[in-house]
């Protein structure tokens, strides 16, 4: 089965800084195939046997263990990436003009009433709910004035990791790229 790794909060703003070749490393150390990183904020794609829970669990483990830190680890399937990819509407950006994001959420938060407690300002921008993940869309020039800066304050936002649609589609891409080195 092809994986993507979601880690939590690092490489960002100077905190819990962790090497992607580094990170490669322990991946394919803690039985992982496949690995390949994208970009430095914590996406790994990969295969392995096992389950989305176990991977997460273990990940976390081969984690501490190589880097001395708490990383949250979110892990998904290419089903699971291909029903977010497929909820996304085609149209929508990370660019000048829209700032377009997806909350992957974890088990805790995943229900549609957390639509409820998301500070988004419905005149502002978009925001739908998908099992496992939150699609939000904002014209930059309401990203001040939408709410959605509050969030990061809320006791939800511990609950997810966040990645822009562009990565969100990247990301895609490489997972089905190592769908097809597993097919060979």
């Amino acid at each position: 089965m092809i994986y993507a790794a979601l880690l939590r909060g690092i490489n960002v703003g100077g905190n819990n800084k962790i090497n992607m070749k580094l990170l490669k490393s322990t991946f394919e150390q803690a039985g992982m195939t496949r690995v390949t990183t994208y970009i430095n904020s914590g996406n790994i794609i990969f295969a392995s046997e096992l389950s989305a829970p176990e991977l997460s669990v273990q990940l976390e483990q081969a984690i501490a263990a190589d880097f001395q830190r708490d990383i949250p680890v979110m892990v998904r399937s290419l089903p699971e990436m291909e029903a977010v990819i497929a909820a996304v509407p085609e149209n929508w950006t990370n660019d000048e003009q829209m700032k377009s994001d997806v909350l992957f959420l974890w088990d805790d938060i995943n229900n549609s009433s957390v639509l409820e407690q998301i500070p988004l300002k419905p005149e502002m921008g978009t925001l739908l709910y998908i099992p496992g993940a939150l699609l939000v869309s904002v014209p930059r020039e309401n990203v001040t004035r939408s709410g959605m800066n509050k969030l990061a304050a809320s006791k939800l936002y511990r609950y997810m990791t966040i990645r822009n649609v562009n990565t969100t589609r990247q990301i895609y891409r490489l997972m089905l790229a190592a769908g097809e080195q597993e097919g060979t």
